[in-house]
């Protein structure tokens, strides 16, 4: 009865194995039946994942066997329960990304903000406001585009009633990239445009600098083309009009890049 439960309530998404081992040493095994499900519980959540994505994919690509909008879902509600980082005890909730799963163009933005953790959808608040305004003016359907964030817990500081942003660090931004990695093995875009430093770094798994890799095509590890621009936040942030709208008219502009790509 025991191992049946076990393996009902088993979650791959939040397998660590190294943890596993640090917290339950070989020694100790012999007294924890469980342990004997472990290996093949891992086997078989790898051979479900793989066997996901494959579905997927040919449904993406032939509209046939499969279906992605089912593996989507699956992984959305998986996402849901996630524990990988510290970020999730705090937060409302996950916010998961959001449009067609056949999208051709993929926005990665930085993590949730304030109102994005309490509707629990991506770019809703402040930049996102400023995000579809631009995407507009670029000549970009959002409904088209699939959008997500690099990490999909609300990273904040409390002061009083108000919950002040706070930027992900280099361990929860690489706690979540498995998901976004998981997200584009699904949505498998034509070009995929990473809003801020933190978004470029969970693509491309290092530190981008954004002033010297900006306006420009770039392969991602997993061979995809990508562009690098910066977080509709940081155009809020501005303090001088003049500037901003510079900034805002560059921002713009770096779109079309990305717009121009998907016709080439």
């Amino acid at each position: 009865m025991w191992k049946t439960y076990y393996a009902s309530i088993f979650n791959p998404a939040r397998v660590k194995i190294g943890a596993m081992l640090k917290e339950m040493p070989r020694k100790y095994w012999k007294n924890m039946p469980e342990t004997a499900l472990v290996s093949e519980l891992i086997a078989g959540a790898q051979a479900r994942e793989t066997g996901m994505i494959a579905a997927a994919k040919t449904d993406v690509r032939t509209g046939r066997g499969g279906n992605a909008q089912t593996a989507w879902a699956a992984l959305r509600d998986e996402a849901m329960t996630c524990t990988r980082c510290p970020l999730h005890a705090p937060a409302t909730q996950t916010v998961f990304g959001e449009g067609p799963v056949d999208a051709a163009l993929m926005f990665v933005g930085e993590q949730p903000g304030d109102q994005e953790d309490l509707a629990g959808h991506p770019f809703v608040g402040p930049a996102g406001q400023v995000f579809d305004r631009a995407v507009a003016e670029a000549g970009i359907d959002r409904a088209t585009a699939y959008v997500t964030n690099a990490v999909k817990h609300f990273k904040f500081e409390p002061r009083g009633k108000r919950r002040i942003h706070s930027s992900p660090n280099a361990g929860e931004i690489q706690a979540c990239r498995w998901w976004v990695e998981q997200e584009r093995l699904l949505i498998q875009p034509q070009v995929t445009v990473a809003l801020g430093a933190t978004a470029a770094r969970s693509l491309f798994g290092k530190v981008m600098t954004i002033g010297r890799e900006r306006g420009k095509p770039l392969t991602l590890p997993d061979g995809g083309t990508a562009f690098i621009t910066v977080h509709p936040s940081y155009l809020l942030r501005l303090p001088d009009p003049a500037a901003k709208e510079v900034e805002y008219a560059r921002f713009v502009e770096d779109l079309k890049l990305a717009a121009q790509a998907l016709l080439g």
